[in-house]
């Protein structure tokens, strides 16, 4: 291949990290940069995100990646034709028009600050938790962004007086990212997509703008929220200042949602993205699928202004990868966490150990925010291998529920199908065996399993003209050098395994008042 080539780039950024890699017309990764940035815990069950450094990390990853390209001998400078971004979802900024610097931290998709608002809104509002459903699809709570800003709005003077001052920008990641991509201040746009837009709680699912009755129901003003676009149009132009220049930005996409994209999962396909949290999605097709398993109602992708929505179920567990963390930072057990595996692997079984990560209470398909981390079965013999081992195993526990609730709302028979998994916890050989046994069904890892920065890069040279939907969906193609995993587990071990972590999760229930405050 030519290194005089055209090239696409993906801005991934994540809920710990952010990346730049670079694509070349194959759609292969040629060189990548990655930065991990700084998590703030000021209460328990609260995390934020600096803006500033979140936007700084972005800045080292896009120069560092150019740099290892052109040094590699790829000509990216005029090769670079068009990039994607893909962000952490449901994290929620507010900054000055004027002066582009954010009003307050910003406020993270697991923070549970905005439990309180939450709890009011169901006692006001019709319907209760479920008022907001049949327009935007999600249940009130802590995990939107809309509540998130309501905290905002109602507790930070800065952000107050910037509404009052009409100097005041609402946004998401993506949102922030391409404001100050295309000048920021200094005529920035302001712009989300369909698919970070409909985890507001603030999209109306089918009109795919925001719904007129819930912001004048919360109180939130039309003026600072962006305007929406699909995930696969040309956006804007890469200002000065930053070493891509004049690139255009063609792709966006929530990171579920990319992942989705990057998995080419059509209608009735399901794929689970492992990373801080574990994400599974189920492309429904043309219609929104209303569950009544606990599960969400969500864009798949819109793969162009005029393109068919195609719509999806969604289960998100809030603690997956971020658990391997916690034994590795806060207690010790494990020096970095890819050495979970070795550690779990020393041991045949947990031991009777469980391990519910409700660190922040539970997603799908529980929903219980007052949920609080716990280890159960612990004897004598319990050792740090059965607790690791146990850790992985909540992992799988976690998206086996979900994946059993998709069934019963889409109707699809989970003994013909499979699961697609991406993301850097997949990896873990032993993860992927313990998810293929507790869900009793095949797991398909790709070769590239970092699909989320690959679906930006799709939807961005789709926008750009580089790809066509026929290369981008080409199932035999994506599925070269893909590992199968394949249950072994006996029905009777998994059903009984099944029953104890049941038990565990709702001992899990009502213990939040047990936490810092008592």
């Amino acid at each position: 291949m030519s290194k005089e080539d055209v090239f696409v780039g993906a801005i991934d950024q994540g809920t710990s990290s952010s990346r730049f890699i670079i694509y070349d017309k194959s759609a292969r990764p040629i060189t990548s940069h990655q930065v991990e940035f700084t998590q703030f815990y000021p209460q328990a069950g609260w995390v934020e995100h600096d803006p500033m450094e979140i936007l700084e990390s972005v800045k080292v990853c896009v120069a560092k990646a150019v740099d290892k390209a052109t040094a590699d001998g790829f000509n990216v400078d005029k090769g670079l034709k068009a990039i994607g971004i893909t962000n952490q979802r449901e994290t929620t900024l507010v900054w000055s028009k004027s002066t582009g610097a954010p009003l307050h931290n910003a406020i993270v998709w697991m923070d549970v600050r905005t439990t309180s608002i939450c709890r009011r809104l169901e006692k006001e509002l019709s319907g209760g938790k479920g008022h907001f459903v049949d327009s935007c699809g999600l249940p009130i709570s802590t995990y939107f962004s809309a509540t998130k800003l309501l905290w905002l709005m109602e507790n930070v003077d800065a952000v107050k007086e910037g509404i009052k001052k009409k100097d005041a920008l609402f946004g998401t990641v993506d949102t922030w990212l391409i404001w100050n991509l295309t000048g920021g201040k200094d005529g920035g746009l302001h712009v989300t997509d369909v698919s970070n837009a409909s985890r507001t709680m603030l999209m109306n699912l089918k009109t795919l703008d925001w719904d007129p009755a819930t912001l004048k129901t919360l109180g939130i003003p039309g003026e600072i929220l962006p305007k929406i676009v699909s995930n696969a149009e040309v956006i804007g132009n890469v200002a000065t200042g930053w070493p891509i220049k004049g690139v255009q930005i063609s792709g966006c996409l929530g990171d579920q949602h990319a992942a989705m994209l990057g998995q080419v999962c059509r209608k009735g396909e399901a794929k689970s993205t492992y990373g801080t949290g574990a994400f599974i999605l189920l492309n429904t097709g043309d219609k929104v699928i209303k569950s009544n398993h606990g599960l969400l109602s969500t864009i798949a992708y819109k793969l162009g202004s005029k393109a068919q929505t195609n719509y999806a179920l969604e289960g998100s567990v809030a603690i997956a990868g971020a658990a391997v963390q916690w034994l590795r930072d806060n207690l010790g057990i494990i020096s970095s966490a890819s050495d979970i595996e070795a550690m779990a692997s020393q041991v045949e079984n947990t031991g009777g150990v469980y391990f519910v990560p409700a660190f922040n209470g539970l997603f799908a398909p529980w929903w219980r925010d007052d949920a609080r981390g716990i280890v159960i079965g612990i004897t004598r013999y319990t050792t740090k291998a059965h607790i690791a081992r146990a850790v992985l195993e909540s992992m799988c526990f976690q998206v086996k529920d979900v994946v059993d609730s998709m069934q019963k709302d889409y109707g699809n028979d989970k003994k013909d199908g499979v699961l697609r998994v991406d993301g850097g916890a997949t990896i873990n050989n032993l993860l992927m065996q313990t998810q293929a046994d507790l869900s009793a069904m095949p797991v398909i890892r790709p070769s590239d399993i970092e699909t989320t920065a690959r679906g930006a890069a799709f939807a961005a040279g789709l926008a750009a003209g580089i790809w066509k939907e026929d290369f981008i969906f080409d199932t035999a193609e994506q599925m070269k050098k893909a590992t199968t995993f394949r249950p072994i587990m006996t029905e009777e071990v998994r059903k009984k395994k099944v029953e104890c972590w049941n038990k565990a999760v709702n001992r899990s229930f009502d213990l939040a008042d047990l936490s810092f405050e008592l």
